[in-house]
C-alpha cells in the first residue's frame, strides 16, 4: 500500500492569471475567484499564493468569514462543508465585521509603517466623503478642556486640534507597539516617529469619527431593520470605515514600495450572517453596500486588487447581472483537474490503475473526493476491510458514497424541501411573482390547504420530478439556452443551488451537481424516495410526470462537453 504524503500540486495556469492581476498596484475591478466546492480554490490561495504575495514589496491581507465556523473550519480540524454555508451555524455579523476591519486596519499600519499613509492624507479622504466638523467639535469637547471654540475655524483647523487632543489620551507604550519601536526605535529619527504617530493618531480619530456619525443613524437603522425597507446611504454608513481603509490603502499603493492586497474568502457568508443587534443593517445589505462601493472605487479611481473566493453559483452569473452587467468583475472560474490531469497525479503516487478507474468512473476528478478517499484508505478500516478476501477496493468507494449520502446528501435534500415548502406558503398568501406561476409551470398549482403534512408531501414530489428531469437530461442542462432561463423560475432548481448540491457555472452555462459523486448520491436518493412512497403518493408522482413533469432535455449539454 502507498503511505505517500498528500501533496499540494501546483496549477500553473491558474496561478499565472492571480499572479498577473495581482502585480498591478491599481486595478479597475474586483475579481471573483469561482467554481464549486471541493476543487482546491482556498488550497491554491494559502498554499500557493498567499505567501509569495507577503514577500518584499507585497502585502496581503486575507479575510476568511469562515472562519468562526468551528466545526466546519480547518482551523478546528474541520474540513469545510461540502453543502452550502447557508445550512451552517453562521457567524454574525459584527464579528465577520470585526475581522474585516482588523485586517484592513492593520495593513493600514503597515502603510504608515512606510510612510506612505500620512495624517493629511487621511483627513482629506475623509472630508472628501463625510462632514466632519460637528463629529471633530464632540470629540474636541470630550478630550480637550471646556475652552469655546470658534465657528470660524476651518475643518483642517479642527482636525489639528482633534488629533493632538486625541494623542494625549493614548499612551506612548500603546502606540509604540503599532509601530514596532523595540525593533525600528533605533532607525528612527525624532521627526520620524512623531509623523509616524500622528498618522496612526490619525487613523484612530477618523474611525471615533465615522463610528459616531453611524451612532448618530442607530435609530433610522433600527427602524430600517423593523420596516424591512432599503435604504443605501443606512447601509454605505456601516461600511464607511472598511471602505474609508481600502481607500488610504489605493492611494498609498506604490510599484516596488507598497502593493497592498486584499482576498475576502467565503464573501457569501456575508449575506446570511446572522444579525445580533440593531446597530447594523442585515447582512445581505451590508455584502451589496461593501461590494458595490468597492467596485465604484475601481471604476472611479482605481482600487489595490481585491479577489473575492467563493463556492456559491450566485457569484458566476447572477452577481454579475445583479450588480449592474455581465463584465462587471474579472470572472475568474475554475472546476480542478480534468479526468486527464487527475490521473497524471495521482496514478502509482496515491492510487494504482485500476483504483483510478474506479474512482473516475464513481467519484470524478474532484480533489477533495480524491484527498478523502486517499485518507480512508490510509485508515485502519481500509487494513481491516483488506484482510477479508472477499473485500476490494470498490467496497471502500462504497462506504465513502454512504458517508457522502449519509452526511451531506439526504440533509440538504431535507433543508431543500423545506424551502420547496416555504415557496408553497409564499405562492399561497400571493407572495410570488405571477411570472413565475406562468401557465404550464410544473409548481403552478400548490397545495390551498395549510396542512403541513400535504405541503410536506407537494414539495417531496415536486424535488422527485425535478431530479428525474436532471436524470433524464444526464445532469447537463443549459439554464442560459435559447435565452428562455425559464430554469430560473423552477423552484425546485433554486432550492438545490442554494443547498450547494447543483452548481451553476458561468462559461459554458450549464446547471450541474458539484462533482460526479454527488450526482451519483441524488440518482440514489431519488431512488430510495421512490421506494418509499406509498401508493397514493405513488400515482401522485406519477400524475405529475405524466401530466405536468419537467422536461429540460432541450436543455442538455452541447455534444461531446465534458460535464466534469
Amino acid at each position: 500500500m502507498v503511505n505517500k504524503a498528500w501533496k499540494i500540486i501546483p496549477r500553473p495556469l491558474l496561478e499565472t492569471i492571480l499572479n498577473n492581476h495581482a502585480q498591478h498596484h491599481r486595478v479597475p475591478q474586483p475579481l471573483i475567484l469561482h467554481g464549486p466546492r471541493g476543487v482546491g480554490k482556498t488550497t491554491l490561495i494559502l498554499d500557493r499564493i498567499l505567501g509569495e504575495w507577503n514577500k518584499g514589496p507585497h502585502l496581503t491581507g486575507y479575510v476568511d468569514f469562515a472562519q468562526s465556523i468551528k466545526d466546519h473550519h480547518p482551523n478546528f480540524d474541520g474540513s469545510f462543508p461540502w453543502y452550502s454555508w447557508s445550512s451552517c451555524e453562521l457567524p454574525s455579523l459584527s464579528s465577520c465585521q470585526t475581522q474585516l476591519e482588523n485586517c484592513l486596519e492593520s495593513m493600514a499600519h503597515k502603510g504608515i509603517k512606510l510612510g506612505t499613509i500620512s495624517s493629511h492624507q487621511i483627513f482629506t479622504t475623509l472630508n472628501k466623503w463625510h462632514g466632519i466638523n460637528t463629529a471633530l467639535r464632540r470629540i474636541l469637547n470630550q478630550n480637550a478642556s471646556k475652552i469655546a471654540i470658534s465657528n470660524k475655524v476651518s475643518s483642517s483647523g479642527l482636525w489639528d486640534r482633534a488629533v493632538f487632543a486625541l494623542s494625549a489620551r493614548f499612551n506612548a507604550s500603546e502606540i509604540d507597539g503599532v509601530l514596532d519601536s523595540e525593533e525600528k526605535g533605533k532607525s528612527l529619527s525624532i521627526d520620524e516617529a512623531s509623523y509616524f504617530k500622528e498618522a496612526i493618531v490619525a487613523l484612530r480619530l477618523a474611525k471615533e469619527v465615522i463610528k459616531m456619525q453611524q451612532k448618530w443613524r442607530a435609530n433610522a437603522i433600527a427602524d430600517l431593520n423593523r420596516s424591512g425597507r432599503f435604504s443605501r446611504s443606512l447601509a454605505n454608513s456601516c461600511t464607511d470605515w472598511p471602505c474609508l481603509l481600502l481607500e488610504l490603502l489605493s492611494q498609498a499603493a506604490e510599484i516596488g514600495h507598497f502593493q497592498p492586497k486584499l482576498v475576502i474568502n467565503n464573501v457569501e457568508i456575508l449575506c446570511n450572517a446572522m444579525l445580533t443587534d440593531d446597530s447594523m443593517v442585515c447582512g445581505s445589505m451590508y455584502h451589496d453596500s461593501l461590494i458595490w462601493r468597492i467596485i465604484a472605487l475601481g471604476a472611479n479611481e482605481r482600487c489595490l486588487p481585491v479577489i473575492l473566493v467563493t463556492s456559491d453559483s450566485y457569484y458566476s452569473y447572477q452577481a454579475f447581472m445583479d450588480f449592474g452587467f455581465p463584465d462587471i468583475f474579472v470572472s475568474r472560474e475554475t472546476f480542478g483537474w480534468t479526468p486527464q490531469e487527475a490521473k497524471m497525479h495521482m496514478v502509482t503516487d496515491y492510487f494504482t490503475h485500476a483504483e483510478w478507474m474506479v474512482i473516475d468512473d464513481v467519484l470524478g476528478p474532484n480533489p477533495r473526493h480524491l484527498f478523502e478517499v486517499y485518507v480512508l484508505k490510509q485508515s485502519n478500516y481500509y487494513q481491516k476491510l483488506m484482510d477479508n478476501e472477499a473485500s476490494t477496493f470498490e467496497d471502500i468507494v462504497d462506504a465513502y458514497l454512504a458517508y457522502l449520502q449519509v452526511t451531506v446528501v439526504n440533509p440538504s435534500m431535507e433543508k431543500a424541501l423545506s424551502i420547496l415548502q416555504k415557496f408553497a406558503i409564499d405562492a399561497r398568501s400571493g407572495k410570488i411573482l405571477e411570472h413565475r406561476l406562468h401557465f404550464g409551470a410544473p409548481w403552478r398549482h400548490p397545495p390551498s390547504s395549510k396542512d403541513p403534512t400535504k405541503c410536506k408531501e407537494w414539495a417531496k414530489i415536486q424535488l422527485m420530478d425535478f431530479v428525474q428531469s436532471l436524470v433524464n437530461a444526464e445532469f447537463g442542462v443549459n439554464y442560459l439556452a435559447d435565452c428562455s432561463l425559464e430554469i430560473l423560475d423552477d423552484p425546485a432548481a433554486v432550492a438545490l443551488v442554494e443547498v450547494g448540491l447543483l452548481y451553476a457555472q458561468r462559461d459554458p452555462s450549464f446547471f450541474r451537481p458539484i462533482s460526479k459523486g454527488i450526482q451519483r448520491c441524488l440518482a440514489r436518493w431519488l431512488v430510495q424516495e421512490r421506494m418509499q412512497l406509498s401508493y397514493q403518493n405513488l400515482l401522485q408522482y406519477l400524475w405529475q410526470r405524466i401530466m405536468r413533469g419537467r422536461s429540460y432535455r432541450h436543455l442538455m449539454l452541447q455534444v461531446g462537453y465534458d460535464k466534469y
